[in-house]
């Protein structure tokens, strides 16, 4: 099932404030946008991003870990509310819990996540202060199709930033948050029109985009 005018529908999960979150709702207002973000799922019920869903009449529904009795459990239902919506494409943006091998099954190839590294580089948690310990010269965003490992997956793109002289954490963070919000709108529109095809560990551009690389202001997809 699709959207209006063959829009892909987006089921969103998040865990708390869901700024890419904010970002991919902005994005999908344009009517020339590929995708409609039909619902926001939390699994924690204070997560602020609820609230902005809401506001913009968005469908925002909480299925909270305590309310199952393990992890399977919990899956299959944040599973069954993304299938009573009519999702077709999930975006992670700042869930905080690791989909299994058998929830993504079920997705394959159809969900999302940005992490605020240049991946492979700094999985995992902390990434600014490792890159800044590492004196790394560029640091970045990574859109990625997600896999049952810790921020592995075939890269749909990636934005970089400089590290410059006297960053700190702070500092380094805000740059490559205002990337991730160009990047994960960018990077879900591909997704969404088709214009990428995921094989293997892999993700290839086609039509239009068959040399692999669209390189626009700072960002490759």
């Amino acid at each position: 099932m699709s959207g209006p005018a063959g829009r892909r529908r987006v089921g969103i999960l998040i865990s708390g404030r869901g700024s890419n979150m904010a970002a991919l709702v902005a994005a999908a207002r344009a009517p020339d946008y590929p995708a409609e973000v039909v619902v926001v799922i939390a699994d924690r019920a204070d997560a602020a991003g609820l609230d902005h869903a809401r506001a913009q009449g968005i469908a925002a529904e909480t299925v909270l870990r305590r309310d199952h009795e393990d992890k399977p459990a919990h899956e299959a239902a944040i599973d069954a509310c993304l299938r009573r919506h009519g999702v077709e494409i999930v975006c992670l943006a700042g869930f905080m819990r690791l989909l299994s091998a058998d929830f993504l099954a079920g997705w394959a190839d159809r969900v999302l996540n940005i992490h605020p590294s240049l991946l492979p580089a700094f999985k995992g948690l902390d990434t600014h202060r490792r890159a800044l310990e590492a004196g790394v010269k560029v640091a970045g965003c990574t859109v990625h199709i997600v896999r049952p490992e810790v921020d592995a997956g075939p890269i749909v793109g990636q934005a970089v930033v400089p590290v410059l002289p006297g960053d700190d954490e702070a500092s380094l963070a805000a740059r490559i948050l205002i990337q991730e919000h160009r990047l994960y709108p960018l990077a879900l529109a591909h997704l969404a029109r088709g214009a990428v095809v995921v094989a293997g560990d892999r993700v290839h551009r086609v039509g239009d985009g068959a040399d692999g690389i669209a390189d626009w202001a700072g960002i490759a997809l």
